[in-house]
């Protein structure tokens, strides 16, 4: 017996792993069935580089993409020794009760976008995001809760508007594509999400500033992306001392340095662990770190705004594993291209970051304090470098500008000009040539062109003011009859999804969804006048 025993010791010493994941992976292979090396490591989450190694120190045979042990090489090891108990997770003992959830999301889970490897985008289980509704039930107060899904390519926001009908869910993210899926599936199925566009390296949208109760995020699993976006989540907070922040990150058992990089992150921001669950999230993928990450519970305290203050501006545009914008690229602005283009441009305004002692007398202003606040100045001429991994930007920041010609300088050429036109159109005439995008403003519209027309441009040359105050005030002003409740009503009654938010922080089918939203509003507003 004990030198079975000493087997599992010797079996995880050689794999370069603990003993207890070692029996995990030897029960899981103990009768002898065929395993694919994706089943083995989500079913015992394990590292994929430690399952090999177990495969290869047991002589595991091999079927095309599938393994097995013989079971009598299995048992032996197996037979006395010692059986770490599985502890229960927090709310298992209530995910049956939701199973009906648990398949609406699997439905949802599948239909939803294809994730994107730049952008670390990896599906959590569906079991997974209803697990995490309901611990958020559990440790926190969901009847009227507001919650903040920073970041949320795994649906997390559709699982707790289903369990918690009368909380609000705002999202935040930076693919279009997700932010479309979620508020078509939110009207289909009558929740209450609303969606917002936002690049976190560039700032929080300005109505989730403290938004939320509680904020959930699934961030990418560099230090520099949980520090990011969990200091966004801290942000997002409207009593920063009462709200909570549910973090899921993972590492391999092989890489505690990187957790602790993480974890340094995290003190930096001066938040308190209030609980952390091993294990808590399951995804399809991310073999890695054995399919599977931790879910901490993060308490601000009162240092933590004033830290995040101080810290999020550092973070650089490199918070990726995989791209152009991961934290091993070295890609940068083509100076030389900058150089030459600009130059010619001669621009009146210089936003983003170009090289150092280029136009020493033109002024500069910071991409994220561009999309913040309007430029005081009114610059006929403007450039834009928008570096490696920022180019999903582009139209905000070129919405941004007041200027009569603006030319932006992508890492990457627009992979749709077409499209990019198309959304910009009622405001400027976009052409691109070589690696420039121009972008010169259209003339007022007139009224030949319809009261539409000049309602919309009159809101997206505004894109930093509220939309709703400034289509209010427009409708007001068509018709002088209507008070600024009933017009604020008539705007909400055809763009729900207006209230509160700039036109800058609006996902691009918002966007377009203007084009039909104006003329409806003004002919509500002639039927009511």
């Amino acid at each position: 017996m004990e030198q079975e025993q000493q087997n599992v010791h010797t079996l995880s010493a050689t794999a370069g792993l603990d003993p207890r994941r070692a029996y995990e992976v030897l029960s899981v292979l103990g009768d002898g069935s065929w395993w694919t090396l994706a089943d083995l490591v989500r079913r015992t989450a394990t590292s994929r580089r430690s399952v090999e190694a177990v495969l290869r120190e047991l002589g595991a045979e091999r079927s095309g993409d599938r393994f097995r042990v013989r079971p009598e090489a299995a048992r032996g090891l197996l037979a006395a020794a010692h059986r770490p108990v599985a502890p229960a997770g927090p709310v298992d003992h209530v995910l049956p009760h939701h199973a009906d959830t648990v398949e609406r999301m699997a439905k949802l889970i599948a239909g939803a976008p294809r994730g994107r490897q730049a952008l670390d985008h990896v599906s959590a289980t569906p079991e997974t995001v209803v697990r995490r509704a309901l611990l958020l039930g559990a440790r926190l107060w969901p009847s009227g809760t507001r919650v903040l899904c920073v970041g949320d390519h795994d649906l997390t926001s559709l699982a707790v508007a289903s369990i918690y009908p009368d909380a609000e869910i705002a999202v935040a993210d930076i693919d279009e594509r997700i932010l479309a899926y979620i508020d078509r599936c939110a009207a289909e199925l009558g929740l209450s999400v609303r969606t917002h566009w936002s690049d976190l390296r560039l700032g929080l949208p300005p109505s989730l500033h403290g938004y939320a109760d509680v904020a959930v995020t699934d961030p990418p699993y560099t230090p520099e992306g949980v520090g990011l976006f969990v200091a966004r989540c801290v942000e997002g907070l409207r009593d920063p001392e009462q709200g909570r922040v549910l973090l899921a990150y993972g590492a391999s058992e092989r890489t505690p340095m990187l957790a602790l990089k993480v974890q340094n992150s995290l003190h930096d921001l001066n938040l308190a662990y209030e609980a952390m669950y091993p294990d808590f999230n399951s995804y399809l993928g991310a073999e890695a770190i054995g399919s599977a990450a931790d879910l901490y519970i993060l308490r601000p305290t009162t240092r933590s705004k004033p830290a995040v203050a101080a810290r999020v501006e550092r973070f650089s545009a490199a918070i990726y594993t995989h791209g152009p914008q991961s934290v091993e690229s070295q890609a940068g602005a083509d100076d030389a291209r900058l150089r030459t283009e600009a130059t010619g441009f001669a621009p009146d305004l210089l936003v983003g970051e170009w090289p150092a002692g280029f136009l020493p007398r033109t002024p500069r202003v910071r991409l994220a304090t561009w999309l913040a606040k309007p430029y005081a100045a009114s610059p006929e001429r403007v450039a834009i470098a928008v570096p490696p991994g920022l180019e999903a930007a582009l139209p905000r920041l070129l919405l941004a500008a007041r200027a009569g010609h603006v030319r932006a300088f992508p890492a990457e050429r627009p992979s749709d000009v077409t499209a990019l036109a198309a959304l910009l159109s009622p405001v400027y005439e976009i052409t691109v040539e070589g690696g420039a995008v121009d972008a010169v403003r259209r003339p007022p519209a007139g009224d030949t062109a319809g009261p539409g027309a000049v309602l919309l441009r009159r809101l997206l040359d505004r894109a930093h003011g509220k939309l709703v105050n400034t289509w209010r005030e427009a409708l007001i002003a068509a018709h002088p009859g209507l008070t600024k409740r009933q017009a604020r009503d008539l705007v909400l009654s055809v763009a729900p999804w207006a209230d509160g938010v700039t036109a800058l922080e609006l996902p691009a089918h918002r966007l377009t969804d203007l084009t039909e939203a104006v003329p409806a509003s003004l002919r509500l507003a002639a039927a009511q006048a």
